[in-house]
């Protein structure tokens, strides 16, 4: 199984491709290293209706640390859309102690214009890192608000799998044209992003 850029699958029986309601088309890749941020400020526009990107072993430099985003409709210039979101997450401690399931309202947006963030505490040791996926929605929409959904997953400073679940919405008819990922502090060590046109 491995990545076609394609757009015919993404794994050989076309079940991802199936699962995002379609063919993924490869468009780009950003590769961080000791980065500031990972940016995509162009390739979002309306060739297709529903964007996905891959987040794939991103290390952060910073110990106990969160990942975030934000949105931007005027290509990267500011990251300061407008949005309402939910958070929660479950997470299970390799010794088995401790597990749960948790909304977590304190990382919610209520029309914040701030980031968001996608995972919570991840670690900064050499086998930690954070993957998952955001999907974007007709992003460059003039008509309706831009819906989002994450799934992530990260190996948390305290020795644990904690994956989160992100919903929400861009509250802008502005079309969406960028997207940034940052941790709250820090760089990103290492680590990729890649992202599809859904068709």
């Amino acid at each position: 199984m491995g990545l076609i850029s394609n757009g015919t699958t993404i794994f050989d029986n076309g079940s991802m491709a199936s699962g995002f309601g379609g063919s993924l088309n490869f468009i780009s890749k950003a590769t961080a290293s000791a980065s500031a941020s990972i940016e995509f400020t162009s390739g979002i526009d309306s060739t297709y209706k529903e964007y996905v990107f891959y987040l794939v072993n991103i290390h952060p430099s910073t110990n106990f640390i969160d990942f975030q985003f934000n949105l931007s409709t005027d290509g990267g210039s500011n990251y300061n859309v407008s949005k309402t979101t939910t958070y929660f997450s479950t997470y299970h401690y390799e010794d088995g102690a401790i597990s749960a399931l948790l909304y977590q309202s304190d990382k919610d947006l209520a029309n914040g214009t701030g980031e968001q963030q996608i995972s919570d505490n991840s670690g900064a040791s050499a086998d930690e890192a954070i993957s998952g996926y955001l999907q974007l929605f007709n992003p460059s929409s003039t008509t309706y608000v831009k819906h989002f959904l994450v799934d992530t997953n990260s190996y948390s400073h305290d020795d644990a799998s904690e994956r989160a679940f992100v919903g929400g919405y861009a509250n802008t008819t502005s079309a969406i044209n960028a997207i940034r990922f940052k941790f709250a502090s820090g760089n990103i060590d290492s680590g990729e992003i890649l992202l599809f046109g859904v068709s």
